[in-house]
């Protein structure tokens, strides 16, 4: 049984080597043996399996150049290694390196003559078998290139815990160690760079971008990490297509057709060369310009697609690359490569063919077959494809210096390097378990593993806790991940003048070490936007919005796709783009444009605005002509007009009158503390002080004419004293209620928002509307009062007393104050008060021009009205008409009683009076004699009546005989019972100048 299964495994194995020959590996001896795997094909020719026959391997096509550099670079760290006294030393390391051809297929192939060769060595069959060609087990793999062949090999060599160091899988999935137990690698982690493409789409404020990614491991799950990204900064995706090299033209002509209908200019592309060709190829050739490329790692210097002929399609190309390394000595091992100098090299005799164009004629691999090779880069693919065409014989004396391809292109030594960090990790890990001392190792009680029968799942473990120095001086050791945490250079494709070649210009680096926001640092004067322009491309679903403007939802579209809406009022955006409008604060209002906040308009009755300068102006009139009344009345104190208007108090009402002219200037200017606690009060007591005294005078004139006969009580009880003390009490109720509203709730300044958005309104709180109510409702009380009075006294004396003038003066006063309540309440803002003091200086006005302005005219104008006998005329003509009406009363009376007793008649009484009944004088004078004959002599008077005319006739002499006249007309009233009406209408006609 044992026999038969050591059969069988050297079955399996021969199959094995045999499918590949020995011009298919790159294999040296060693005591301990490293694999390796790489791409130095891009692919296998299609070939139909009918099965008819034994399938055989496919053919691998399409020479990397590249990848046989990264071959180099492992197979130069053995023998570096190998030399070094200080690793490894009396060690010697192999290897055994296979091509994947860039498939799974492929590199599965390879794996399985790594797992094979251990399982042989595991079943300790040297003596059932001798096998002088035996080759130790392959402790540990570097490899492979692509995520997605990567991700089939760690499944494989997971099984048998054999060690998998990847120089180029960046796949995140990878990180899975329940999955992936064996797998580790020198290349960041895929989930750092999809970070860093979303930062780049947000540093240069697009928003609207399209995805591609190649439908494998690699591809699927950076894009989807991308996705992630940009939903956080609110990126919006138009499409997401998914490409193959394998995908047939249809498929192809899908997904361009995508990408020219969509309006998206940036598109992110996770994905490999290979994979993206195809693509590209069929971009260029519909000429599709205008796109902006950002590359992940895996193409973004391939040789493949950096092609000059590409440049004008995707000349914008941003993409992502390693952090270059140095290899001393690398250049020169690169240029001594032959294929006579490198007999444990079986790919050297392909690529010195693919090289120079030529072939070698013991060559059994290669066919007379022209290729046609590539230029490229570091981090970019070359390839060859075959010809018809027939190739000459190589001379073997070629210069591999005189020919540029991308095995010579050392400048940015990126995967080649990690192929070197990788093959220096394993010897690090080996150097671990060769100085390991009993007691510390990492295995169970502190043991070590022996370095002459090391086994693969040792030196896994090993390599989980590496920790050494790089020859670049930096700290190397895996996460619990097995990942590298690695940073990212920038580069922008631009075109070289000097052969026109692509290149690739740093611009910029990403840093994930840094804290989130430090990490992305871009130079954007380096960048060339399609391949000459600095202008950042726009790729935005939607115009910017500009400030002063925010974003809109549009039903039905992605979030990136907005309208840009005005900020209301009283908002405003001062930043591109705003998602909402910010609220200016309290006394801000937002500009014209609504990109800033200003300073409200403070708005009052202004002294300097002309509405404020104009009541202002009609205030000081009032108080001039007030002014200029009182002087008058002062200067012309002693002339009977003034002594028959009770002058006293025509000076205080004057005085009030000022005040209430001097009350309305506390409304105009802005409103303080103070102001507002002075003007309502002041407004008050002033019109309650004018009001007063009106209304004293008049009734205090109006009792004494209507009483029949004045005694000394009258006079007493209306004296000057008595009436000052009315006005006072009068005046004290309004202090009262004044002192009450300022101590209970005193106005105060109040700055009010809400009655215009972008307007402050200083104005008064009153405090209490109630008690401004009482203070009005008190003012307007009295001046009903007075109104009543006036009304009552309108046919008085003309001359004597203004109860027509007063009437009209309560009436103007009412009308204003009835209007003043509607308007004051429908008003706002400074007309408030320019509403109070228009209804002051009204009502003002209408007190001095109807109780002052007739009497300084007739002062001024008229000083021949101004005398004794004119203001006695007429107020005894008051006393004579009231008189005639009690006359013609009592004749009347005897009339009808002298008829009712049979027709006697009874004596008239004896008076100055005259009655002519139904006849007028039959010889009258003329009108100018008549007012001459008044004037000197005393005043006549004729009043007509229903039953007649009575004339009356008064006569004025000397103040001697008028004394005498007096004393006669009292002896007379004591013995004349029926004269008593005379003698009260001669009293009143003296009343005045008493």
């Amino acid at each position: 049984m044992t026999l038969y299964s050591c059969c069988l495994v050297l079955l399996l194995f021969t199959w094995n080597t045999a499918a590949y020959g020995p011009n298919q590996r790159a294999q040296k001896k060693g005591d301990i043996i490293l694999g390796g795997l790489f791409p130095i094909h891009f692919g296998v020719a299609a070939k139909d399996q009918d099965l008819k026959s034994r399938p055989e391997s496919g053919e691998c096509i399409r020479y990397n150049f590249r990848g046989f550099r990264w071959l180099q670079a492992m197979i130069f760290a053995i023998e570096e290694i190998n030399s070094s006294p200080a690793l490894l030393p009396n060690m010697t390391l192999g290897y055994r390196i296979f091509d994947t051809c860039n498939t799974v297929s492929k590199a599965l192939e390879a794996t399985l003559s790594f797992v094979a060769q251990n399982k042989i060595d595991s079943l300790n069959l040297d003596e059932f078998c001798n096998c002088s060609e035996h080759i130790p087990s392959t402790i540990a793999v570097v490899g492979a290139t692509g995520s997605g062949i990567s991700t089939a090999v760690a499944n494989l060599l997971g099984l048998f815990y054999i060690p998998q160091v990847s120089y180029a899988s960046s796949s995140r999935l990878l990180s899975n160690k329940n999955q992936f137990k064996s797998f580790l690698r020198t290349i960041p982690n895929d989930e750092h760079q999809a970070t860093a493409m979303a930062d780049i789409i947000e540093y240069f404020r697009w928003n609207w971008v399209g995805t591609i990614a190649a439908d494998d491991d690699y591809g699927r799950p950076g894009i989807e990490k991308f996705r992630e990204e940009a939903e956080e900064r609110d990126i919006c995706i138009d499409f997401s297509e998914l490409i193959s090299q394998y995908s047939d033209e249809e498929e192809i002509q899908q997904v361009v057709e995508v990408i020219q209908n969509s309006t998206a200019r940036v598109i992110v592309v996770f994905s490999s060369g290979p994979d993206l060709e195809p693509l590209i190829k069929e971009i260029v050739r519909r000429n599709i310009t205008g796109k902006i490329w950002l590359a992940s790692e895996a193409w973004a210097s391939s040789s493949l697609i950096a092609m000059p002929e590409f440049f004008r399609v995707i000349g914008s190309t941003i993409g992502f690359a390693l952090k270059a390394g140095q290899i001393p000595g690398f250049r020169e091992f690169l240029q001594k490569v032959h294929p006579k100098k490198s007999n444990n090299n079986g790919f050297a005799k392909e690529f010195w063919e693919e090289t120079f164009n030529c072939y070698l004629p013991d060559g059994s691999k290669s066919s007379p077959a022209s290729t046609s090779f590539h230029k490229g880069h570091e981090d970019g693919l070359g390839a060859g494809n075959g010809t018809a065409a027939f190739r000459p014989p190589c001379t073997g004396d070629e210069n591999i210096t005189s020919v540029e391809t991308p095995y010579m292109d050392y400048t940015h030594l990126r995967i080649s390097y990690n192929v070197y960090l990788a093959v220096y990790s394993i010897a690090h890990a080996l150097q671990d378990i060769y100085t390991c001392t009993p007691g510390k190792g990492l295995f169970t009680n502190g043991s070590c593993a022996d370095i002459k029968k090391v086994e693969a799942w040792q030196v896994l473990k090993h390599l989980r806790h590496l920790n050494f120095t790089n020859n670049m001086g930096e700290q190397v050791d895996f996460d619990e991940f097995g990942d590298l945490v690695g940073n990212y250079s920038i580069i922008n494709w631009h075109l070289s003048p000097e052969d026109g070649s692509v290149v690739f210009e740093e611009v910029g680096h990403y840093n994930v070490y840094a804290k989130k926001g430090e990490r992305l640092f871009i130079n954007e004067n380096k960048i060339l936007w399609s391949g000459f322009s600095k202008e950042v491309p726009f790729s935005n679903c939607s115009r910017d919005c500009l400030p002063g403007t925010r974003k809109g939802i549009i039903e039905g579209e992605p979030t990136c796709c907005f309208e840009c809406v005005d900020c209301p009022d009283g908002e405003y955006s001062d930043e591109t783009d705003a998602s909402a409008c910010d609220k200016c604060p309290e006394d801000y209002w937002s500009n014209e444009n609504h990109t800033s906040c200003i300073p409200k308009q403070i708005e009052f009755l202004s002294w300097t605005e002309p509405f404020g300068i104009a009541l202002t102006l009609f205030a000081v009139l009032g108080i001039f002509l007030t002014s200029f009344v009182l002087g008058v009345f002062t200067k012309f104190r002693n002339t009977p007009i003034v002594k028959a208007t009770n002058r006293e108090l025509s000076y205080l009402l004057l005085f009030s009158l000022l005040c209430c002219f001097s009350s309305s200037l506390f409304f105009i200017g802005e409103p303080q503390n103070w102001t507002c606690r002075l003007r309502q009060p002041a407004f008050g007591i002033s019109f309650v002080l004018c009001i007063s005294c009106i209304l004293v005078k008049t009734n205090r004139v109006l009792l004494v004419f209507e009483a029949k006969i004045p005694t000394s009580l009258h006079r007493k009880w209306w004296g000057l004293n008595l009436q000052f003390l009315l006005v006072f009490l009068c005046t004290f109720v309004q202090i009262v209620i004044c002192v009450i509203w300022l101590y209970t709730a005193p106005p105060s300044s109040y700055r009010n928002h809400e009655l215009e958005d972008e307007i402050i309104f200083i104005t008064c709180h009153e405090g209490s509307l109630m008690a401004l109510g009482f203070l009005i409702g008190y003012t307007c009380l009295l001046a009903a009062i007075c109104f009543f009075f006036a009304f009552k006294s309108r046919k008085l004396p003309e001359n004597f007393n203004e109860a027509k003038f007063i009437t009209f003066s309560m009436l103007i006063f009412f009308i204003v104050w009835i209007s003043f309540i509607p308007a004051y309440a429908s008003t706002y803002g400074k007309f408030v008060s320019a509403v109070e003091v228009i209804a002051i200086l009204a009502a003002s006005f209408g007190l001095l021009a109807c109780i002052f302005f007739n009497k300084v005219y007739i002062i001024l104008f008229k000083p021949s009205r101004n005398t004794i006998e004119e203001v006695r005329c007429s107020t005894a003509a008051h006393a004579f008409k009231v008189a005639a009406r009690a006359t013609l009363r009592r004749s009347n009376v005897s009339r009808k009683r002298s008829n009712s007793l049979g027709g006697s008649t009874g004596s008239t009484p004896s008076s100055s009076i005259s009655s002519k009944s139904n006849h007028e004088d039959p010889f009258p004078l003329p009108a100018s004699a008549e007012r001459q004959r008044q004037q000197q002599r005393g005043c006549k008077q004729k009043v007509s009546f229903g039953s007649g005319t009575v004339t009356l006739s008064l006569s004025f002499e000397e103040p001697q005989k008028n004394a005498m006249a007096n004393r006669n007309a009292k002896r007379r009233n004591s013995l004349e019972a029926q004269n008593s009406d005379d003698s009260l209408m001669r009293h009143r006609a003296l009343l005045p100048l008493q």
